[in-house]
């Protein structure tokens, strides 16, 4: 009896999505709980400290005209995550094994156990970096208090009753996305925009870092969503 009591208190218990600002994730875009939307773009690094003089300042120059030609907020987020090595080792097992002239198998198997013992020594960072370019819509900041009061409480209802707007809102933020490549891509920067599967791998690894490093996710169409 204790037993299903427990069970029956736990399963009242708020769901962990009800924490997360993440409604949906659709056509490459986030959908908030409150009806904006999100883009992520991956963006590649520059060593600025390597270029000469001009360089620099030719730099320096692309990303101040880059920012002036901007008229809405940008997010920049670095993630810095252990790097997960495991199935580059066992990819160079299996070239070793596949290897048929001996001084090869020899040098990918010192090889192997070079980056082993690397690994083991200390942990190895990755940094990844990414854009995130919102869209808000005018119309939402002209909510009375108790609309949006009510939208903290239910929303999911709110989301769905824009789901007609969807379209023309992802529209817009598409321009503005094309906008933010352009204007990266002029820094000598490499851009990509996240798809559905990246955007879901990518909240996995954020919300999930301990596990996400050895329970890797299926594709998306191999998954099974409740």
């Amino acid at each position: 009896m204790k037993n299903k009591k427990a069970a029956a208190k736990k399963s009242t218990f708020p769901a962990a999505q009800r924490f997360i600002s993440v409604s949906e994730i659709k056509q490459d875009t986030l959908i908030m709980k409150d009806g904006t939307l999100r883009s992520i773009l991956m963006v590649s690094s520059i060593n600025f400290a390597l270029k000469n003089e001009d360089e620099q300042n030719a730099t320096i120059s692309a990303y101040v005209s880059f920012l002036n030609s901007i008229d809405h907020p940008l997010q920049v987020v670095i993630q810095s995550r252990e790097l997960y090595i495991q199935p580059y080792l066992l990819d160079l097992v299996k070239r070793e094994r596949e290897q048929t002239n001996e001084l090869l198998r020899t040098q990918i198997a010192d090889y192997r156990s070079f980056v082993s013992e690397l690994v083991e020594m200390g942990e190895i960072m990755s940094k990844n970096f990414y854009v995130v370019v919102p869209y808000d819509p005018l119309s939402n900041k002209q909510k009375s208090f108790w609309s949006r009061f009510s939208e903290v409480f239910n929303p999911i209802a709110t989301v769905k009753l824009k789901a007609e707007r969807f379209a023309k809102r992802k529209y817009d933020l598409d321009q503005r996305v094309r906008q933010v490549e352009s204007g990266l891509r002029s820094i000598g920067l490499e851009v990509v925009r996240l798809d559905t599967q990246s955007l879901v791998e990518v909240l996995y690894s954020t919300y999930n870092p301990d596990i996400a490093l050895t329970e890797r996710l299926a594709p998306l169409n191999e998954m099974k969503l409740e």
